[in-house]
Formats: C-alpha cells, structure tokens, sequence
C-alpha cells in the first residue's frame, strides 16, 4: 500500500528504493503571489525494519549538519538501508539560503516553533509536517546543530533528560554509538517548541547535536561527525555493517577519511546557573576557552565600551564549577548577551537522566 503525503508530492513512503522531492510550503508575499518554497527531502529504503528521520539545516548557519546529510544521501544505496532513511538536509530552506539563524521571510525560529500550524507562515508549515506526519513516523530522530554565526559549542551531543526512563535509556545508547567528545544534557523539555521536544511528546528516541559553530565547516569535528553519524545509523539498525566497520564514504570516496580517535565521552549538563549574561554593551573579549575546566568567581569574560573612552572594561565570572561549553562568537554585545555557558561537569558518566519533569 502506498503512502503519501499531500505536502510532500512524488514521494512514496512506502515504496522501495530512492527518492528526491521537496515539502510544498506556501508562501505569498510582495514578489509572488501563490509561490512555494521547496525543503528538500530525500527517503532511502531498503524494505522491512525501522524509519529514522535526519534533519539538518533548521538552523540556516550551522552547516556540519548540512554536508553531512547531503553527502549520505547522494553516496548511499537503498541496498544498504534496512528500513528507511527520511532525510531533511536543509530543512528551513529560506534560512539556508540566507545562511541565517531564522529566515527574513518570516523571522521565526523553526525549532521554537513546533507543532506548528499547517495553515501558518512557512517555519510554522514546515513545523506542522515534521510534527504531524514526520515524527510519527519514525523509530527514531537525529536534528543535526551546530553553534551558527552567534556561538561555538564543545562538540556534542545534546540530549533532552527523560522523559521516561525507557526513553532515556534509548538516548544514551544512541549517544554513545555516535560518540562525540561531549555529551550535553539539559532538562526536560527544554524548549516545548523544539524538535526534541516534539519527538518526547511522541515516545520517539531523539538526539541532537552541537557540532562547534561559528558559522564555518570544522574538518576535524566534520570527520569525526562522519564516522559517528554512520555507527549511530548501525546502532539504530537501518545502515547494513555500520556498526562494525566504522567507515564512512566522502564524495572523493575515501573510506577512512572520517577515522579518528576517540576517547571516553563527557558527560556535561546545561543549567539555569550556566550562562554568564553581560551587563553592558560593548566589546566582548574572552578570557576561557572551549573545553577548560573553571571554578566559580573564575575570570570567564571581559567587555570594553565602544564610546565611553574613560570607562574601565567589566569582569564577569563563572557562576558555577564546571566546564566551559558555549561561547558567544561575534565580538559585539548587548546587554543581555550570554557570552559563555558554565556546565556542570558529570565526567564519563551520567546515569539519573532525570525522568520527573523539573
């Protein structure tokens, strides 16, 4: 029986092998009237076993994602699948496009933005679709972040707690199939909006990711992304020989560009006492980086005033103990701006996942 969804015409869900389509996202503005904005998806299958659902690009600025999920869908045949891919790799195109955090047409954070309304702006549609037909679909989910323009991130994975402990337990195992250097968890659903949050409401196991930032590409964290990528899909058990080989293919068709070292994953947790927020506009000037290890009332940041020639430059220090994992990447603040997070440093283990709500 065939499966289709009126928003993603041409694609047949239940059909074998591979294909190349677009969401339909309705938008009218001053230069079209009735026009469509396309997000590519791609759906890879092989026959009978689980759906995983991979999404990149929800973030126009964070491109790890982007040339990852491009490059699995042009390089894999669906004899290698068992189940089904359904692969998003620019997932907010206008975004994408402008190579933006959230797109000018309509200046919503997509994933703030589920379950969307199908009958909304364009992130609001593409939110409905992911929310309404994709999820529910899956076994699984990965969206892959990176930092963007704003800030760079430890690399990571990045996991909501619970919200069961069924669930949790499925987190962590994916976590340590994909196996960054970093493994960043934050509370229980975090931010309702987000696609982490969607997948929780709906039972699926999901892992996101935040792979260095910036807004530019990061070899080393790319390759080692590749690799993790493909043992996380043999993990899941919809990429044949994954698991056991821990090979990736580029498009120059290295097989061993993405082997790297690895060691014991760290287990780092966001709080509400991580972030260090400035209290004056100004000009940021680090003073930690990614990765170091602070103790509170540390020196973590320093920012000069523009204008004000006489007045000295302001301190701001770590709230807490912990690791290093964000820090803000343009120079330029406002008040307001967080330009670094603290986490609590949990080692290489982390057990509580936290079922109950906090």
């Amino acid at each position: 029986m065939s499966l289709h969804i009126p928003r993603i015409p041409g694609i047949d869900f239940a059909a074998v092998g591979k294909q190349l389509g677009y969401l339909e996202i309705e938008h009218s503005d001053n230069e079209n009237d009735a026009a469509v904005i396309p997000s590519p998806i791609a759906v890879l299958s092989g026959g009978d076993g689980p759906t995983v659902l991979l999404a990149a690009g929800t973030h126009g600025d964070e491109y790890e994602g982007q040339i990852l999920l491009q490059e699995l869908i042009r390089t894999l045949n669906p004899d290698e699948v068992t189940g089904r891919l359904i692969i998003l790799p620019a997932l907010n195109i206008a975004a994408v496009r402008e190579g933006r955090r959230v797109s000018s047409v309509d200046r919503v954070n997509l994933n703030r933005a589920l379950p969307g309304r199908a009958d909304g702006g364009p992130a609001l549609q593409i939110a409905s679709i992911v929310a309404g037909e994709l999820i529910p679909m899956a076994d699984f989910v990965m969206d892959i972040h990176s930092g963007g323009i704003a800030s760079e991130y430890v690399p990571s994975a990045f996991v909501y707690q619970g919200p069961t402990p069924e669930l949790w337990a499925e987190k962590a195992a994916a976590v340590a199939a994909f196996n960054a250097p970093y493994s960043v968890v934050v509370k229980p659903m975090l931010k309702s909006g987000s696609i982490s949050g969607a997948a929780d409401r709906a039972g699926v196991p999901m892992i996101s990711t935040e792979l260095g930032g910036r807004g530019t590409v990061s070899l080393p964290i790319l390759n080692r992304a590749r690799t993790g990528l493909r043992s996380l899909l043999g993990h899941w058990g919809v990429l044949k020989d994954a698991a056991a080989s821990g090979e990736t293919a580029s498009d120059g068709g290295a097989r061993d560009a993405g082997r790297v070292a690895t060691a014991p994953i760290q287990w780092i947790e966001l709080t509400a006492q991580s972030p260090v927020h400035s209290t004056m506009a100004g000009i940021l000037e680090p003073l930690v980086e990614l990765g170091q290890k602070v103790r509170a009332g540390d020196l973590v940041a320093r920012v000069h005033s523009v204008e004000e020639l006489d007045r000295p430059p302001k301190d701001f220090f770590a709230p807490i103990d912990g690791v290093v994992a964000i820090v803000r990447h343009p120079a330029l603040v406002n008040v307001g701006t967080t330009v670094v997070n603290i986490a609590v440093d949990h080692g290489t283990s982390y057990e509580k996942g936290n079922h109950e709500p906090s």
